[in-house]
Protein backbone atom coordinates (compact mmCIF):
# COMPACT_ATOMS: atom_id res chain seq x y z
CA UNK A 1 0.00 0.00 0.00
CA UNK A 2 1.50 3.32 -1.08
CA UNK A 3 0.20 6.54 0.47
CA UNK A 4 1.16 9.90 -1.01
CA UNK A 5 0.62 13.41 0.31
CA UNK A 6 0.76 15.61 -2.79
CA UNK A 7 -0.16 18.91 -1.13
CA UNK A 8 2.22 21.65 -2.09
CA UNK A 9 5.05 21.96 0.37
CA UNK A 10 4.09 18.73 2.19
CA UNK A 11 4.97 16.13 -0.41
CA UNK A 12 5.82 12.82 1.14
CA UNK A 13 5.26 9.13 0.48
CA UNK A 14 4.89 6.14 2.79
CA UNK A 15 5.13 2.59 1.54
CA UNK A 16 3.67 -0.16 3.71
CA UNK A 17 5.08 -3.49 2.70
CA UNK A 18 5.58 -6.78 4.52
CA UNK A 19 8.47 -8.91 3.30
CA UNK A 20 7.14 -12.31 2.28
CA UNK A 21 3.57 -11.13 1.71
CA UNK A 22 0.82 -13.60 2.57
CA UNK A 23 3.36 -16.35 3.32
CA UNK A 24 4.58 -14.21 6.24
CA UNK A 25 0.92 -13.75 7.23
CA UNK A 26 0.52 -17.55 7.50
CA UNK A 27 3.75 -17.84 9.53
CA UNK A 28 2.48 -15.10 11.86
CA UNK A 29 -0.83 -16.93 12.46
CA UNK A 30 1.02 -20.21 13.09
CA UNK A 31 3.74 -18.77 15.33
CA UNK A 32 2.30 -20.44 18.46
CA UNK A 33 1.31 -23.66 16.68
CA UNK A 34 3.26 -26.68 15.48
CA UNK A 35 3.38 -26.95 11.67
CA UNK A 36 3.66 -30.49 10.32
CA UNK A 37 5.74 -29.27 7.35
CA UNK A 38 8.32 -26.49 7.32
CA UNK A 39 7.53 -24.62 4.13
CA UNK A 40 4.49 -22.44 3.50
CA UNK A 41 2.91 -23.60 0.23
CA UNK A 42 2.42 -20.64 -2.12
CA UNK A 43 0.53 -20.49 -5.40
CA UNK A 44 -0.63 -17.70 -7.69
CA UNK A 45 -2.17 -17.15 -11.10
CA UNK A 46 -3.93 -14.69 -13.35
CA UNK A 47 -6.94 -14.65 -15.65
CA UNK A 48 -7.70 -11.64 -17.85
CA UNK A 49 -7.83 -8.67 -15.42
CA UNK A 50 -7.98 -10.81 -12.26
CA UNK A 51 -5.35 -12.47 -10.12
CA UNK A 52 -5.30 -14.75 -7.10
CA UNK A 53 -2.65 -15.88 -4.64
CA UNK A 54 -2.87 -18.47 -1.90
CA UNK A 55 -0.54 -19.36 0.97
CA UNK A 56 -1.17 -22.37 3.21
CA UNK A 57 0.42 -24.54 5.87
CA UNK A 58 -0.85 -27.48 7.95
CA UNK A 59 -0.41 -27.68 11.72
CA UNK A 60 -1.09 -30.46 14.22
CA UNK A 61 -4.20 -28.65 15.53
CA UNK A 62 -7.80 -29.65 14.78
CA UNK A 63 -9.04 -26.20 13.80
CA UNK A 64 -9.02 -24.60 10.36
CA UNK A 65 -8.00 -20.96 9.93
CA UNK A 66 -9.05 -19.64 6.54
CA UNK A 67 -8.82 -15.91 5.83
CA UNK A 68 -9.95 -14.64 2.46
CA UNK A 69 -9.66 -11.19 0.89
CA UNK A 70 -10.97 -9.49 -2.24
CA UNK A 71 -9.13 -6.30 -3.22
CA UNK A 72 -7.65 -6.28 0.32
CA UNK A 73 -11.16 -6.34 1.86
CA UNK A 74 -11.58 -9.15 4.38
CA UNK A 75 -14.41 -11.41 3.17
CA UNK A 76 -15.30 -12.84 6.57
CA UNK A 77 -18.25 -14.80 5.14
CA UNK A 78 -16.19 -16.30 2.33
CA UNK A 79 -17.65 -16.44 -1.14
CA UNK A 80 -16.80 -17.82 -4.55
CA UNK A 81 -13.01 -17.70 -4.05
CA UNK A 82 -13.25 -19.82 -0.89
CA UNK A 83 -15.61 -22.29 -2.55
CA UNK A 84 -13.19 -22.73 -5.43
CA UNK A 85 -10.31 -23.30 -3.00
CA UNK A 86 -12.11 -25.91 -0.86
CA UNK A 87 -13.47 -27.81 -3.87
CA UNK A 88 -10.12 -27.96 -5.66
CA UNK A 89 -8.18 -28.91 -2.53
CA UNK A 90 -10.55 -31.83 -1.87
CA UNK A 91 -10.18 -33.08 -5.45
CA UNK A 92 -6.37 -32.80 -5.35
CA UNK A 93 -6.25 -34.78 -2.09
CA UNK A 94 -8.55 -37.56 -3.30
CA UNK A 95 -6.82 -37.87 -6.68
CA UNK A 96 -3.35 -38.12 -5.10
CA UNK A 97 -4.49 -40.54 -2.37
CA UNK A 98 -5.96 -42.91 -4.98
CA UNK A 99 -2.94 -42.63 -7.28
CA UNK A 100 -0.40 -43.23 -4.50
CA UNK A 101 -2.26 -46.15 -2.91
CA UNK A 102 -3.10 -44.44 0.39
CA UNK A 103 -6.72 -45.55 0.07
CA UNK A 104 -7.22 -49.29 0.49
CA UNK A 105 -10.72 -49.47 -1.01
CA UNK A 106 -12.14 -47.93 -4.18
CA UNK A 107 -14.91 -46.31 -2.13
CA UNK A 108 -12.49 -44.56 0.26
CA UNK A 109 -12.37 -40.78 -0.02
CA UNK A 110 -11.70 -37.68 2.04
CA UNK A 111 -14.39 -35.18 2.99
CA UNK A 112 -13.88 -31.40 2.97
CA UNK A 113 -13.63 -31.45 6.77
CA UNK A 114 -10.80 -34.00 6.59
CA UNK A 115 -8.59 -31.94 4.28
CA UNK A 116 -9.30 -28.65 6.09
CA UNK A 117 -8.40 -29.91 9.58
CA UNK A 118 -5.37 -28.07 10.95
CA UNK A 119 -5.03 -25.89 7.84
CA UNK A 120 -4.07 -22.22 7.95
CA UNK A 121 -4.64 -20.51 4.60
CA UNK A 122 -4.79 -17.02 3.15
CA UNK A 123 -6.71 -16.53 -0.10
CA UNK A 124 -6.28 -13.12 -1.71
CA UNK A 125 -7.87 -12.11 -5.01
CA UNK A 126 -7.70 -8.87 -6.97
CA UNK A 127 -10.35 -8.09 -9.56
CA UNK A 128 -12.21 -5.33 -11.30
CA UNK A 129 -15.85 -4.71 -10.35
CA UNK A 130 -15.94 -6.91 -7.26
CA UNK A 131 -19.48 -7.96 -6.34
CA UNK A 132 -20.20 -8.40 -2.66
CA UNK A 133 -23.28 -10.09 -1.22
CA UNK A 134 -25.32 -9.24 1.87
CA UNK A 135 -25.69 -6.15 4.02
CA UNK A 136 -22.19 -6.32 5.47
CA UNK A 137 -20.44 -6.81 2.10
CA UNK A 138 -18.29 -9.60 3.53
CA UNK A 139 -19.04 -12.31 0.94
CA UNK A 140 -17.64 -12.31 -2.60
CA UNK A 141 -20.09 -13.16 -5.37
CA UNK A 142 -18.04 -13.05 -8.60
CA UNK A 143 -18.39 -16.48 -10.22
CA UNK A 144 -15.21 -16.09 -12.30
CA UNK A 145 -13.13 -16.07 -9.10
CA UNK A 146 -14.33 -19.55 -8.23
CA UNK A 147 -13.01 -20.82 -11.58
CA UNK A 148 -9.68 -19.01 -11.23
CA UNK A 149 -8.98 -20.11 -7.65
CA UNK A 150 -10.12 -23.67 -8.41
CA UNK A 151 -7.75 -23.96 -11.37
CA UNK A 152 -4.76 -22.52 -9.49
CA UNK A 153 -5.34 -24.65 -6.39
CA UNK A 154 -5.89 -27.95 -8.18
CA UNK A 155 -2.98 -27.58 -10.60
CA UNK A 156 -0.47 -26.28 -8.07
CA UNK A 157 -1.40 -28.71 -5.27
CA UNK A 158 -1.32 -31.70 -7.63
CA UNK A 159 2.17 -30.65 -8.77
CA UNK A 160 3.29 -29.96 -5.19
CA UNK A 161 2.22 -33.43 -4.02
CA UNK A 162 4.07 -35.08 -6.91
CA UNK A 163 7.27 -33.07 -6.32
CA UNK A 164 7.24 -33.38 -2.50
CA UNK A 165 6.13 -36.96 -1.73
CA UNK A 166 7.41 -36.94 1.87
CA UNK A 167 5.49 -33.78 2.77
CA UNK A 168 2.48 -35.03 0.80
CA UNK A 169 2.47 -38.25 2.83
CA UNK A 170 2.60 -36.33 6.12
CA UNK A 171 -0.33 -34.14 5.09
CA UNK A 172 -2.27 -37.12 3.70
CA UNK A 173 -1.79 -39.07 6.93
CA UNK A 174 -3.21 -36.18 8.96
CA UNK A 175 -6.27 -36.05 6.72
CA UNK A 176 -6.56 -39.85 6.91
CA UNK A 177 -6.56 -39.69 10.72
CA UNK A 178 -9.32 -37.08 10.54
CA UNK A 179 -11.30 -39.32 8.17
CA UNK A 180 -10.92 -42.33 10.48
CA UNK A 181 -12.04 -40.27 13.49
CA UNK A 182 -15.06 -39.03 11.50
CA UNK A 183 -16.01 -42.57 10.53
CA UNK A 184 -15.58 -43.84 14.11
CA UNK A 185 -17.84 -41.03 15.37
CA UNK A 186 -20.45 -41.91 12.74
CA UNK A 187 -20.42 -45.59 13.75
CA UNK A 188 -20.74 -44.64 17.43
CA UNK A 189 -23.78 -42.46 16.62
CA UNK A 190 -25.34 -45.29 14.62
CA UNK A 191 -24.87 -47.77 17.49
CA UNK A 192 -26.42 -45.28 19.93
CA UNK A 193 -29.46 -44.90 17.66
CA UNK A 194 -29.78 -48.69 17.33
CA UNK A 195 -29.73 -49.16 21.10
CA UNK A 196 -32.27 -46.39 21.54
CA UNK A 197 -34.57 -47.97 18.93
CA UNK A 198 -34.29 -51.37 20.60
CA UNK A 199 -35.28 -49.92 23.98
CA UNK A 200 -38.26 -47.96 22.68
CA UNK A 201 -40.46 -51.05 22.48
CA UNK A 202 -39.53 -52.29 25.96
CA UNK A 203 -41.56 -51.12 28.97
CA UNK A 204 -39.30 -50.61 31.98
CA UNK A 205 -40.42 -50.79 35.61
CA UNK A 206 -41.08 -47.37 37.19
Amino acid sequence: IIMKDEREGQEQQDEMYYEGGICSFVEFINQHKSPIHNDVIYMAGEQENSMAEIAMQYTDSYQENIYSFANNIHTADGGTHEIGFRTALLRAFNDYAKKSGIFKKESDKYSVEDVMEGLTAIISVKLEEAQFEGQTKTKLGNTEMRTLVYRITYEKMSTYFEENPAVARTIMDKALTAAQAREAARLARDRTRERKSALEGVSLPG
